[in-house]
């Protein structure tokens, strides 16, 4: 590759202050914050949320399946760049990454708390510590701020400080705090984003109905196969709710939910229209549903082999590998290794759209 290799989905390990110390006086006290449990090790606990989020898989990059564990892990021993920037400066170069996309952990499990003012107030500190963490490295650290979208009005004056801290894009609550987001109310919304130029993120985990504690049939592991669902479920309601209709230049991104779905998904709901659009209820659509998702919507993955395999059965300009640091999905620090085991039958072009420049053109980098 003759281009610079960008992670679209990366993320920090918020530490333990970043809301505490940033937070509205009057959640001083509620703030999210961090316990050390003998046996469970570091924890941090979010008041209202009946389990405390462990310490054990955020931060396991570059571990053996076989000592992955959720509980036990100290902060102090975790990926140093989580929450410090200039180690993460060593460890983009120890996998062969020269920029990355960020996201928040803890803020992924907050966006279903259900208190919207207690869920707002925590994006605010969040976004606060976040342009401070990507400022040591703007070039390097793009980061996304969010918001609780309790209002039209809200989310909209939301965009505008998340853009004046230098945070290049919104991480977006996967139900937000009236209508569900094909409701044109979000008009408003849609068009602000379009026009600061703020793309839309939704990433797994943070809808109501994809969370890995959710009850799943069978064993534990069958619930793990069900976190994509809430974000194919954002999308259709993207598409077939005709938010693209009425807004053609709104992208959106489909963040960590894998992309060796989308062709079928998009022949799925093409044929939903073509054979039950007269008595199933959708929005009024002039194109065919997979022309809106071709055009609309960006898909991250890490280790999708599949995804690499069917890019021209979808948009591969809108493909965008990542590779989850410092998750415990995360391809860190082999990424370079799978890239070219799973990328090996691609064309220099094609490689330079999946690792650079879909990404860098959605979110204008220099």
């Amino acid at each position: 590759m003759l281009k610079p290799i960008i992670s679209a989905d990366s993320h920090i390990t918020e530490p333990p202050g970043t809301y505490i110390d940033r937070i509205d006086r009057k959640y001083k006290d509620t703030a999210p914050h961090v316990v050390r449990d003998e046996k469970k090790g570091d924890l941090f606990v979010i008041d209202g949320l009946n389990q405390p989020i462990p310490m054990g898989l955020v931060a396991a990059a570059g571990q053996k399946a076989e000592d992955l564990k959720m509980f036990g892990a100290k902060f102090e021993d975790l990926h140093r760049g989580g929450w410090d920037p200039e180690a993460r400066m060593a460890e983009q170069d120890r996998d062969g990454v020269a920029a990355e996309v960020i996201y928040p952990t803890v803020g992924m499990l907050l966006c279903n708390h259900p208190d919207m003012d207690y869920k707002k107030a925590c994006f605010d500190a969040y976004n606060l510590w976040i342009a401070e963490y990507c400022a040591v490295h703007p070039k390097r650290l793009i980061g996304c701020g969010q918001t609780a979208m309790r209002t039209v009005e809200e989310g909209i004056e939301d965009l505008r400080k998340i853009k004046a801290l230098g945070l290049r894009g919104v991480m977006m609550p996967g139900n937000p705090g009236i209508s569900d987001y094909d409701d044109p109310i979000y008009a408003p919304f849609f068009e602000a984003a379009v026009d600061m130029q703020m793309p839309l993120s939704f990433h797994i985990l943070t809808s109501k109905g994809d969370v890995v504690a959710a009850p799943a049939r069978g064993p534990k592991m069958n619930g793990f196969m069900s976190i994509i669902r809430g974000c194919q479920d954002i999308m259709g309601t993207f598409i077939l709710g005709a938010v693209f209709e009425r807004h053609p230049k709104l992208k959106v991104v489909c963040v960590e939910a894998d992309a060796g779905w989308v062709p079928h998904y998009m022949y799925r709901m093409d044929h939903a229209f073509d054979r039950h659009r007269y008595w199933l209820t959708a929005g009024a659509l002039s194109k065919m549903p997979s022309e809106y998702f071709r055009e609309h919507i960006y898909v991250t993955f890490q280790d999708d082999w599949v995804a690499f395999k069917m890019k021209d059965l979808c948009n591969i300009r809108r493909l965008m590998w990542a590779n989850d640091f410092p998750h415990s999905d995360s391809t860190w620090p082999n990424s370079q290794a799978l890239l070219k085991q799973h990328a090996s039958h691609l064309t220099e072009e094609e490689k330079n759209f999946i690792l650079h420049d879909n990404v860098a053109e959605l979110y204008n980098l220099q």
